[in-house]
């Protein structure tokens, strides 16, 4: 009997799933903006009272559109949205979409961890102005801060732990890439990025190494980094994502930092080979 009734179960919460896949279908991008902007926020869509022709054209994409492309779900997508919007030092825009990755199933550790990856791109003080947002919205939430502390590395294994992240993502391509610098450089700057990226940040808790990949890819489509996109868009699937949820990050990034940029690393994931790329973190 309790067999029975865990099929019964599991085909109720299928056709529940079904329903509401058939009812998006026919929803308008409005009535989709309406309920997604509820899920994130919890709170109605009101018109603005100075730009309300933009604002609308703004949530209906967003809203609308942009968070029903692609087979993220809306705790990734919210992480995504935190990262661009960090880089970006949109810290107004930041506040809101903290509280909706709290909102939708984020843990405070896993922003802040989002939040942390962006460091060694962006640098301290950009990161400091994320945290300190982040830091807010924890203290509205009755969050207590500080949290735990993620860090898995002291100052002894830090290199010996990023280099094994890096190795395994990247190979030994940054240090035959800096052999030429003159004199001791060509051992401090690699060492710097295996560090600093690698040993102070990939090895701490809250997120996996595949979701540091994908965000480092998105930190760094924000940024124009188009030099270093190529080799992190193969980073990224060796470290488990498939070109699918790369393309479906890049198109959550859009609203956030524009087509310009996600169309740079858009086309660079279009054109890598994933037969080469061979996943070596599973979760």
């Amino acid at each position: 009997m309790r067999f029975f009734h865990y099929i019964l179960l599991i085909i109720l919460i299928f056709q529940t799933s079904f329903v509401n896949a058939e009812e998006k279908k026919t929803m308008t991008r409005s009535e989709r903006a309406d309920q997604t902007y509820e899920q994130l926020f919890h709170s109605s869509r009101t018109p603005d009272p100075t730009d309300p022709e933009f604002m609308e054209i703004l949530q209906r994409n967003i809203f609308g559109e942009v968070f029903h492309t692609g087979d993220l779900n809306n705790k990734e997508r919210e992480l995504i949205t935190v990262v661009a919007l960090t880089t970006l030092q949109t810290l107004p825009q930041l506040k809101a979409h903290i509280g909706a990755a709290l909102n939708t199933g984020n843990s405070p550790l896993e922003i802040r961890e989002a939040i942390y990856q962006c460091a060694p791109f962006i640098g301290f003080p950009r990161t400091l102005n994320a945290i300190g947002v982040f830091n807010k919205v924890a203290k509205e939430r009755n969050i207590k801060l500080p949290l735990e502390n993620a860090s898995t590395t002291t100052d002894d294994t830090r290199r010996i732990e990023g280099l094994a992240i890096q190795t395994g993502i990247y190979g030994n391509e940054v240090k035959k890439a800096m052999a030429s610098l003159p004199g001791k450089y060509k051992n401090i700057v690699p060492d710097t990025l295996t560090d600093f990226c690698f040993g102070d940040f990939y090895t701490r808790k809250g997120l996996t190494v595949r979701q540091r990949e994908l965000l480092s890819l998105v930190v760094l489509t924000a940024l124009g980094a188009d030099k270093q996109l190529s080799a992190h868009v193969v980073g990224a699937m060796k470290a488990g994502n498939d070109k699918e949820t790369l393309l479906a990050a890049m198109i959550q990034a859009v609203p956030y930092i524009g087509l310009a940029n996600a169309m740079t690393a858009i086309n660079l994931i279009k054109e890598a080979d994933i037969d080469n790329y061979k996943p070596i973190y599973e979760e």
